[in-house]
């Protein structure tokens, strides 16, 4: 199909929307993570940067964007729904750009990924409570995204290399 969208294409990022919502009912069954409020793994972030990797920042934002809300119909509520848009656009944005311009490894992008998609949720929650002191959780969320971060880069870059093995159309 030119100029479009090929059906191999759609059943791939359809296969990895799925893997997120998957990933995302799995982390739901985590409600606090190590005894931070709020803290998560981020397992359907896997997804989003595997899509980053394997097509470009349109197909990860289409992963995102049904992730976000599927996951938060599912098993969240709107505020959920909010706060996951926030950091989930912000996250990927900076992850294009830490990716494109900065040239950094994938685990550094998704390093950045973390720390930025907890940075678009605190920006959330100041707005929500109208109290700039929520911002004083940040270094710890930061923290925790880092650590995420680096465990789904290495997670990532393990899948990347497995699936390009056995999708010879998405090597590039």
């Amino acid at each position: 199909m030119k100029g479009g969208i090929s059906l191999k294409k759609t059943a791939y990022l359809g296969l990895v929307c799925a893997a997120a919502i998957i990933l995302g009912y799995v982390e739901s069954l985590f409600p606090v993570f190590a005894g931070v409020p709020g803290m998560k793994l981020g397992l359907p972030n896997l997804a989003v940067v595997v899509a980053l990797y394997l097509y470009s920042w349109k197909e990860a934002l289409a992963v995102s964007m049904v992730r976000i809300l599927v996951i938060g119909f599912l098993f969240g509520n709107a505020f959920s729904i909010a706060f996951s848009l926030a950091g989930g656009i912000l996250s990927l944005v900076c992850m294009e750009l830490g990716r494109r311009y900065l040239k950094l490894s994938l685990t550094g992008v998704s390093m950045l990924g973390g720390v930025t998609h907890n940075a678009g949720q605190i920006l959330v929650a100041i707005g929500v409570v109208e109290n700039i002191r929520v911002g004083y959780y940040f270094p710890i969320l930061a923290i925790t995204g880092l650590a995420t971060g680096i465990l789904i880069g290495i997670l990532s870059s393990e899948m990347i290399k497995r699936i390009k093995k056995a999708v010879p159309e998405l090597r590039k």
